[in-house]
């Protein structure tokens, strides 16, 4: 008898949590739709604690939701009820336009929307521009761009990815570029449709024309020839980094300004997005710096300026990347001649250098060396730092960057695990710059070391695009402020 009632339990137990993620998968649809409309004709784009609601997926809207908590320990996780409740009202406001909303920020701290609103109406700042794109190589952080730039919903607004631009080549490219868009050996298949338009040289990616265009040297393209005008090129090839060789994009026609991914020599700037970006001004060429010195300088900077950096050291386990060698064979660099998927290689790293750039207070301060390791993406940076004022132990120096990372302001910079069962892959995709481990976080006296995991091709990724918006003129009004 027992038994039959304990069946009885667990039955209606499942039926009743069956019917729970029901109601919540109806709540998820109803607020894609709702996420859709205020994209598409308000330019208003919908955040969960820094983390972009997918509106094309039901199951990405439900997941952020268990995992996305109210910041606070007991973990409690933010009710979709909440935030569909919450949007409902976004989209009632006939105010709102052209703005960032982070729903989680607001439910989490009980933010009177109204008041929220009314504070974001007196920001004049907001500027709901367009700005033409053109991507300068097509490789693993132009796809990856690309990607990013044509996977959510199409707007008239913000970065317009108008053109790619890569090396003349033989017949059969263009369908070439196509196949390494739509397919990726590490991020899985391209979310929507790809496919070659011959006839005017070009791709359709998620409806939207992007021309391919054939050149040896910046300075040769005309890009009013194909209806593109003061343009932000994003240059990824490595080529060219100071100020002779990018400038030779601004010779080109219909090009404004120019973004290097990667760390640029010079007077050129080295900018790390929420950390130096408001240095950046009308300059027309500013470097991103690199996956490192982004996923890295957040937190360093946290933590310089709650217990001060005497000095350190950055020792960045970095998976390989096309430069080296498959196999052994001769390179202009030391040792990265020998085999990327059976060594581990020891090299060199500009990013502990780079981070003075972004953080004059910390020039000088840092040393650091990569270990090029044999997995294709994810890469893990360990800071170990001579502080001069000593954290009361790891669990505090863990709850200092906890909070940091559940802050508005430092969100999408610096993120968290405290999982004892994190492994490099589970932070393939991720947008966030740099991932603290918790677990493994050690403290000694003033001494501190700590571990970053970071993608370093989606997360700095995610960056460039940030500064590009930027550098386009495109800015947002920021709810909660």
């Amino acid at each position: 008898m027992f038994l039959v009632s304990q069946a009885n339990t667990l039955r209606q137990l499942h039926q009743d949590r069956l019917s729970s993620y029901n109601d919540q998968e109806q709540q998820a649809i109803e607020l894609i739709g709702l996420l859709n409309k205020l994209y598409n004709e308000r330019d208003v784009q919908v955040t969960l604690f820094g983390e972009t609601l997918d509106t094309t997926s039901v199951g990405q809207v439900l997941a952020l939701h268990q995992k996305a908590a109210i910041r606070e320990q007991d973990g409690k996780p933010i009710a979709i009820a909440d935030t569909l409740e919450m949007v409902k009202a976004l989209a009632s406001s006939s105010d709102i336009q052209s703005a960032r909303v982070d729903v989680g920020q607001l439910i989490a701290n009980d933010t009177d929307l109204q008041a929220a609103l009314q504070e974001a109406g007196d920001d004049k700042s907001a500027q709901n521009g367009t700005t033409d794109v053109v991507l300068y190589g097509f490789g693993r952080i132009g796809r990856i761009l690309t990607r990013l730039l044509l996977s959510q919903a199409s707007s008239k607004k913000g970065l317009q990815l108008k053109a790619i631009v890569v090396r003349p080549a033989a017949a059969g490219d263009l369908a070439k570029r196509a196949s390494l868009l739509e397919r990726d050996s590490i991020h899985g298949s391209f979310t929507g449709g790809v496919s070659v338009d011959d006839d005017n040289n070009g791709m359709v990616i998620n409806g939207r024309f992007v021309q391919v265009i054939y050149a040896n040297d910046p300075s040769e393209i005309d890009y009013t020839a194909y209806g593109i005008d003061d343009a932000l090129v994003i240059d990824n090839t490595g080529i060219w980094k100071d100020e002779a060789g990018l400038g030779k994009h601004l010779q080109s026609q219909g090009v404004n300004k120019v973004l290097l991914t990667a760390p640029a020599g010079g007077d050129i700037k080295n900018v790390v997005y929420g950390v130096n970006n408001d240095t950046v001004g009308e300059d027309t060429i500013v470097s991103a710096a690199s996956c490192t010195t982004n996923a890295i300088t957040p937190t360093l900077k946290v933590l310089n300026d709650e217990y001060g950096i005497e000095n350190g050291h950055v020792e960045t386990i970095h998976s390989f990347t096309n430069d080296q060698n498959l196999i052994d064979n001769y390179h202009k660099s030391d040792r990265r001649g020998r085999s990327a998927v059976l060594n581990m290689v020891i090299t060199s790293t500009g990013a502990a250098k780079a981070v003075g750039k972004a953080l004059p207070e910390l020039g000088g301060k840092l040393t650091g060396n990569a270990i090029r390791v044999p997995t294709p993406n994810v890469s893990l940076a360990i800071l170990n730092l001579n502080l001069k004022q000593a954290p009361q132990g790891a669990d505090a120096l863990n709850e200092f960057l906890r909070k940091m990372a559940n802050s508005n302001t430092w969100q999408s910079q610096i993120s968290y695990t405290d999982s004892t069962e994190a492994v490099s892959t589970d932070f393939v995709g991720t947008k966030h710059v740099g991932i603290v481990d918790a677990q493994a976080t050690i403290v000694t006296d003033n001494h501190a070391t700590v571990y970053i995991w970071y993608d370093n091709e989606v997360g700095y990724s995610t960056q460039v695009l940030r500064l590009a918006t930027q550098m386009g003129g495109i800015s947002y009004t920021q709810i909660p402020a």
